[in-house]
């Protein structure tokens, strides 16, 4: 079997000087730390870094330019900083380049200009596909948007991609199962996926303050991310990310350099969001099992073994107190990624009967 190139992402922040207007929930130069352009020199000082400390000479890289609407800023700066970027594929130091931006801010010619630079991905910046949603956030364009620039974007042949949030104000589960339904309709390669945590500065934090938004739980928000990643594996649409990436910004609210006020921040967000998803699996298949069992071993391929587990055995201790069955993990590299095999060790019947023995 052919083995999957690993890939390296290098990340340039755009700040929010594209964007037209200010959502409720953002807070640009809390989350990416900056507000002002980055220099010519400061963007080749970034991808050259970044590249040195890439030891794998196989794997694919991508420069992606991130934290703003890069479409939305000066054509000029755009073309800037594609030059840099396009000069390193040209160098084949460098396999691609990604960026994202607004439904709103794609057109044809954008799109004809993002091409001649070997632009490889166009992330959006969806959120939501209900309209009502959208206008509560102050989001500025509607799922009709959404449609138009994605269509446009895949017949130009760029890798799609759709940003989107869960805990958005107004929002309930089944907006947010809408959201990812009609979006497979669309056909992305790729999703991200974030709970809406409430950053200082922002809209959010007033409606917060005077009781106007409640934000999600961290286990009410690691549920409706699962249901989300349960509909695009369905599809087979790639969910690249879920939870923000912890940063000196985005981090834990008691930190006094945070710029989160509330909501449901973890540094470990996407891991307990797959490590949930490995506990339905492992519980369906004890449930299946049609006598009582003791003690059971989960056989997965090694890259699983954290996730069976769970983040500080939350997974292994929580079957062990609601169930009463004792999981053992053990590494088998001949299973496939995301597969497992259970094995019964023991059933009750044979425990009872050790049990009996020792006393008699």
């Amino acid at each position: 079997m052919r083995k999957l190139k690993k890939q390296y992402i290098i990340p340039v922040f755009i700040p929010h000087l594209g964007c037209p207007n200010d959502c409720s929930f953002c807070n640009q130069k809390s989350i990416s730390g900056t507000i002002k352009m980055p220099t010519k020199e400061e963007v080749i000082k970034i991808i050259d870094e970044n590249i040195k400390n890439i030891r794998d000479e196989d794997a694919d890289k991508e420069i992606a330019f991130y934290g703003g609407s890069f479409t939305g800023i000066e054509i000029e700066k755009q073309k800037e900083y594609l030059e840099i970027a396009n000069k390193y594929i040209e160098s084949k130091k460098i396999n691609g380049i990604r960026l994202s931006t607004r439904p709103d801010y794609i057109n044809k010619e954008i799109l004809k200009m993002l091409k001649k630079y070997n632009v490889k991905t166009i992330e959006l910046g969806v959120q939501s596909t209900n309209d009502y949603i959208l206008k509560r956030c102050d989001r500025g364009h509607t799922f009709e948007d959404v449609k138009r620039a994605s269509k446009l974007i895949k017949r130009y042949r760029f890798n799609l991609g759709h940003q989107i949030m869960v805990g958005l104000p107004e929002s309930t589960k089944l907006d947010e199962i809408k959201t990812a339904k009609d979006l497979i309709k669309l056909k992305p390669k790729m999703v991200r996926i974030y709970p809406v945590l409430v950053i200082k500065g922002t809209k959010l934090e007033k409606e917060l303050q005077i009781g106007e938004y409640k934000p999600l739980t961290v286990s009410q928000a690691v549920e409706r991310c699962k249901e989300l990643l349960y509909l695009f594996h369905k599809n087979k649409i790639q969910v690249i990310r879920v939870g923000l990436q912890n940063t000196q910004e985005i981090t834990d609210p008691k930190n006094k350099e945070s710029q989160v006020v509330a909501g449901p921040y973890h540094p470990a967000f996407g891991q307990l969001v797959d490590d949930s998803i490995w506990y339905d699996s492992i519980v369906d298949k004890i449930k299946k099992i049609n006598v009582k069992v003791k003690e059971v071993k989960i056989k997965v391929n090694f890259a699983d073994m954290n996730n069976v587990i769970g983040h500080k055995r939350e997974n292994l201790n929580r079957i062990k107190e609601i169930y009463d069955v004792d999981v053992l993990v053990e590494a088998d590299n001949n299973i496939k990624e995301g597969k497992s095999e259970l094995i019964v060790i023991q059933t009750y019947d044979e425990y009872t009967e050790k049990i009996r023995e020792k006393i008699t």
